[in-house]
């Protein structure tokens, strides 16, 4: 073991093991400390419920993983990284047994929006048509745009809520729910921006890239990692926590795949007092409360196009989502929550044994939340398929502090490392020209409370791992 280091990243989630490879990549030695037993952060899987079903204890499906171009640029698959994709990425169902689905074709999925067919194809074909160029410029900090017409065209769509891209586009019940349901993954108010650009780009991701999962697990995109980076020469310690970074070895630069709240604690000393306030004043978002069952058989949804998909949207109506997501922010519990549900093993069977499922699925709380959503998330998954309750064999409940537990990052069960509303989505963690840097030089930020944000894509790493570079390890 090397007793100093160019490099040492504090935390193992995608960003933090993006950063790495990154920086490995550029030829330096890098040190890789994790708290807990096992890498991956967000990204782990493990046997939750009964022996032999593999559940995701936090992120499930991945199409931003796809859109990263930074993921994309790495041999993943040679390091047993294997993509499962759905024949349907996302269903939505409603009441009267109809379902809307986001299918991997712009066309089909505007053949499936009735009156809104030639709407929907006018909002997405020309975003899907520069997706590549728009993922690289929006899977970053704030800069001069490389596809300025591209961004241009989405931001005149993004620029709305959620509620406004819906209304303004769409008549139908079907299309206004999709909608609705894509920018529920914002946990922001329906009626705030902006969650309208949250769910054009997880729809322009299910259209170009799809919605995909890895084969065995959320685990193996860190294991992947993982592997690829001690290919490079790089060193993981996990088991390790630490107080302060003064307990670390020594190394000319530290990067930090934590929130604010641990930056603080973690290297607060050194840091400047203004930087320390402007920290302390980041904004933390709502929580979930998380399920996740053994299944004695698939999830009986009435919808056919619900048993093909992935991913699925439980929340019926425009309204009732955005009733549902408005509620946390005023402190409230709704009824009937907007829920998230996964359905992995339909598609890969190392999930569970032969003839049996898993289930994951999650509702936004208010952070900090201890209250058990179970029967609220099964009642709203037995409204789209009857039947539901009596193939549970066992289920596994974490609501916000147990998010936090297992996950130091979620704070009160904030999974995204952060409001995402428009002021903090391009200056999370402070306003500063490079918000991957801090004022001590040495030091820097790389997890989802940076630009670009939550999700797994390492664009967050992948970026401070750059500023690094240029700043201290030219």
């Amino acid at each position: 073991m090397h007793s100093h280091y160019d490099a040492i990243v504090v935390g193992s989630g995608p960003n933090g093991l993006a950063a790495a490879v990154e920086l490995a990549r550029q030829g330096r030695s890098v040190l890789v400390v994790e708290s807990a037993p096992t890498l991956g952060g967000g990204a782990r899987s493990v046997e939750l419920t009964l022996p032999g079903f593999v559940h995701d204890i936090c992120s499930a499906i991945h199409p931003l993983a796809l859109a990263s171009p930074f993921l994309r640029s790495l041999p993943l698959a040679e390091h047993g990284l294997e993509w499962v994709h759905p024949p349907v990425p996302l269903a939505h169902p409603f009441d009267d047994g109809t379902a809307a689905t986001l299918e991997r074709s712009v066309e089909a999925t505007a053949d499936g929006l009735g009156d809104d067919a030639g709407a929907y194809r006018r909002l997405m074909a020309p975003l899907v048509e520069s997706a590549e160029g728009l993922f690289s410029d929006l899977l970053g900090p704030l800069r001069p745009p490389r596809h300025p017409l591209a961004l241009l065209r989405f931001g005149l769509r993004a620029v709305r809520s959620g509620w406004g891209l819906s209304h303004s586009w769409f008549r139908g019940r079907a299309a206004r729910g999709l909608i609705a349901g894509l920018a529920g993954h914002s946990i922001l108010p329906l009626e705030r921006s902006p969650s309208a650009a949250i769910a054009l780009i997880l729809g322009l991701a299910g259209h170009a890239v799809g919605w995909p999962f890895p084969r065995g697990g959320a685990g193996r995109i860190a294991d992947a990692l993982a592997a690829y980076f001690r290919k490079l020469g790089g060193t993981i310690e996990t088991g390790r926590p630490i107080g302060t970074i003064d307990e670390l070895p020594r190394s000319r630069v530290v990067l930090l795949d934590v929130t604010p709240r641990q930056v603080l604690a973690l290297a607060g000393h050194r840091l400047p007092a203004r930087y320390r306030r402007s920290l302390a004043k980041y904004r933390y978002g709502p929580g979930v409360f998380k399920i996740d069952w053994a299944l004695s058989g698939p999830i009986p949804w009435v919808n056919e196009s619900c048993r093909r998909a992935g991913t699925v949207h439980v929340g019926g109506t425009l309204e009732e989502i955005a009733a549902a997501e408005r509620a946390p922010w005023r402190s409230e519990h709704h009824p009937r929550p907007f829920v998230l549900v996964a359905q992995q093993s339909l598609f890969d069977p190392t999930r569970a044994p032969a003839g049996r499922h898993v289930g994951w699925a999650y509702c936004h709380v208010p952070n900090g939340s201890t209250v058990d959503m179970t029967e609220a998330i099964e009642a709203q998954i037995e409204r789209f398929a009857p039947g539901f309750r009596e193939r549970i064999m066992a289920r596994h409940t974490m609501n916000t502090a147990a998010m936090e537990r297992h996950n130091p990052n979620y704070i009160g069960g904030d999974i995204t490392g952060g409001v995402t509303d428009w002021w903090q989505l391009f200056t999370r963690p402070v306003p500063r020209l490079n918000p991957y840097t801090t004022p001590n030089p040495e030091l820097f930020i790389c997890s989802s409370s940076t630009p670009p944000g939550g999700g797994v894509h390492g664009m967050c790493g992948f970026h401070a791992a750059r500023a690094a570079l240029a700043r201290r390890l030219a």
